[in-house]
């Protein structure tokens, strides 16, 4: 009886010991921490009109600026600094005066989700995980904003006729 309890011991330590090595070796190969650049979507076209009112915005100027940089970001220690700088410059943003224009809801809001998407590849970074998709999703919010320039710039609608009820 002694026999067989020690052999069955031995046997669940070595079938234990055996899973926990299997777990540990499938999680380090699923996760890729590299940073792709190469995956990074183009950036949306600001039509010329829209141009004219943007280059008057200095703080603007500089957030797209930051952009360029974190273009040519090819690991994950430059991504690092380039949404450091994104950070800061976004905060000048926020705290600038924007163009009458430009002024509205649709444009804050929109700011508002590439704050949080630079805050989330910050955190991507600091916590050890992969980077690429965030950084995917933080350039398609700031191309929404850009488009959301050109929708703004092209609307025909005056909204003092809509709303004056005279």
């Amino acid at each position: 009886m002694r026999k067989l309890l020690v052999t069955l011991f031995v046997f669940s330590v070595l079938v234990g010991c055996k899973k926990t090595d299997e777990g540990t070796k499938h999680q380090s190969t699923n996760v890729e921490l590299a940073f792709d650049y190469q995956k990074l979507p183009s950036r949306a076209t600001i039509n010329p009109k829209a141009t004219e009112i943007l280059d008057g915005w200095e703080e603007f100027k500089a957030f797209d600026t930051s952009f360029d940089v974190l273009y040519k970001a090819t690991n994950n220690e430059d991504l690092v600094l380039a949404a450091d700088d994104l950070i800061e410059k976004e905060k000048k943003l926020a705290a600038s005066n924007y163009p009458e224009l430009f002024d509205t809801f649709q444009i804050k809001s929109r700011q508002q989700v590439i704050r949080t998407y630079l805050y989330k590849v910050k955190a991507s970074i600091m916590e050890n995980q992969p980077t690429t998709e965030p950084t995917v999703d933080m350039i398609k919010a700031y191309n929404a904003m850009r488009k959301q320039f050109n929708t703004i710039v092209n609307s025909q609608l005056d909204k003092k006729l809509i709303l004056d009820e005279n």
